[in-house]
């Protein structure tokens, strides 16, 4: 870990143009399952950011998934997403040099407070605040949202085939489920009722792909960045606000269902307020059901890096054990929808 600070604080004084960069503090961030994420303060001597500085590296892990960017697609999304408005970290610089740190990474700034969902879901927020975070999220979608193709930078980002987005994810889980080799019955019965029930597509806009408690900040009761941005993808808008209320992303808080944390149509009525855009909750809903359907094979994919040996984890290997309840719920979420027609 010493060494790795040394080079990170080397390879920054290098893109400030500092005289120095003294190391105050360094150390592994908690989360980031796909990707590793370092915290590292420095006191940097001269150059284009003097002074004591909070930056966060993120770099590769020694294996992935399939649905991951790369580290300097990854980079360029937050770019986009940066230069919209939405509240993210200001990415600062890439190295794609991987016999820098042996990995390719790069560098940006750090946001105050917490990620975590525990501490968020149990937090003694009033119902304002909780009203008001809900709120915000709904807002940073929609200006997320307001990024269409064409754009140039993000080239890399394959539109939806053949120009629905959900038929597409149906299309894709399909193809991951017949590479993971196993049989389950649960997840294949999903993918028809997602198929059969595909909405009417929204407008193809710019997602985050993985907008949920444990992947923003929040300092007090103020929303202060949203973070890792490696599935972002083109698709429907709703996907982002179907993922966010997915069962899977509650942490305890089932009886909340924006993240454990507020109400849907808070969610709805602050995506509207800072879009114009009325989503439609029932197009929502189905969203969930496909975010259950993807987490269950991201989940499968995880548990494979471990028992492959490609990255021997206890968290991954438990990732996998998490399946059966994302079975459960799409079983109970599915008819309870059915139920409400």
């Amino acid at each position: 870990m010493s060494a790795l600070a040394d080079i990170f604080s080397s390879f920054i004084a290098g893109q400030t143009g500092a005289r120095s960069a003294r190391v105050i503090d360094f150390d592994k961030l908690s989360g980031g399952a796909i990707q590793d994420n370092f915290g590292l303060t420095l006191e940097l001597e001269g150059g284009s950011r003097p002074g004591r500085q909070e930056f966060v590296v993120r770099q590769d892990a020694p294996s992935g998934v399939a649905e991951s960017l790369s580290r300097p697609e990854e980079f360029r999304v937050l770019q986009v997403a940066f230069k919209a408005g939405v509240t993210v970290p200001e990415p600062l610089w890439l190295c794609e040099d991987s016999e820098v740190s042996g990995q390719v990474f790069y560098v940006m700034t750090r946001a105050a407070g917490s990620a975590s969902p525990r501490k968020l879901v149990k937090a003694d927020f009033s119902e304002d605040q909780r009203r008001n975070l809900v709120r915000r999220l709904g807002a940073e979608l929609a200006r997320l949202h307001t990024v269409r193709p064409p754009q140039a930078t993000l080239e890399f980002l394959a539109l939806p085939d053949p120009g629905n987005p959900a038929l597409s994810r149906v299309a894709l889980y399909r193809r991951y489920l017949k590479e993971i080799g196993e049989p389950h019955p649960v997840l294949e019965w999903a993918l028809n009722w997602l198929e059969d029930r595909a909405p009417e597509p929204g407008p193809t806009v710019l997602c985050h792909c993985d907008f949920r408690t444990g992947n923003y900040m929040v300092d007090g009761d103020e929303l202060t960045a949203v973070l890792d941005w490696e599935f972002a993808a083109w698709s429907d808008p709703c996907e982002d606000l179907g993922w966010l209320c997915c069962r899977s992303w509650r942490f305890g808080g089932d009886d909340r269902e924006v993240g454990g944390v507020g109400d849907k149509q808070d969610l709805l009525d602050g995506y509207r307020e800072a879009s114009g855009i009325d989503l439609d909750p029932a197009a929502v809903s189905y969203w969930e059901i496909m975010a259950l359907v993807r987490w269950a094979l991201i989940a499968l994919q995880q548990a494979r890096r471990h028992m492959s040996g490609e990255q021997r984890s206890l968290e991954l290997a438990l990732t996998g054990r998490m399946v059966a309840q994302m079975e459960f719920d799409l079983l109970n979420q599915i008819q309870e929808l059915e139920d409400g027609q």
